[in-house]
């Protein structure tokens, strides 16, 4: 599933319109239509952090919905990969 449809199934799943929606948010209903519908990439991050506002969602899965890092974690970019690698190296039972 993409950022957009992710985006629209928990849209719909809050009950909200689309045109509302994208009112609250502060973006013109086509824009934010062609970016449900994967026409368009998904949205800059600040667009991404009100979606999530609205909708109650968690930030860093819109973030991973959209296929980015959520920014605070992009400026430790570094210490993140090392975790992950470490982890990665960890027994699994």
């Amino acid at each position: 599933m993409g950022f957009g449809q992710f985006i629209r199934s928990k849209r719909e799943q809050s009950g909200i319109v689309l045109n509302d929606f994208a009112r609250r948010i502060g973006i013109s209903p086509a824009y934010w239509s062609r970016i449900e519908r994967e026409l368009e990439k998904p949205p800059r991050d600040e667009l991404i952090f009100r979606a999530s506002e609205v909708l109650f969602l968690n930030q860093d899965e819109a973030f991973i919905e959209a296929g980015r890092l959520p920014p605070d974690l992009v400026k430790d970019l570094g210490r993140v990969v090392r975790l992950y690698r470490e982890r990665e190296d960890e027994p699994h039972e």
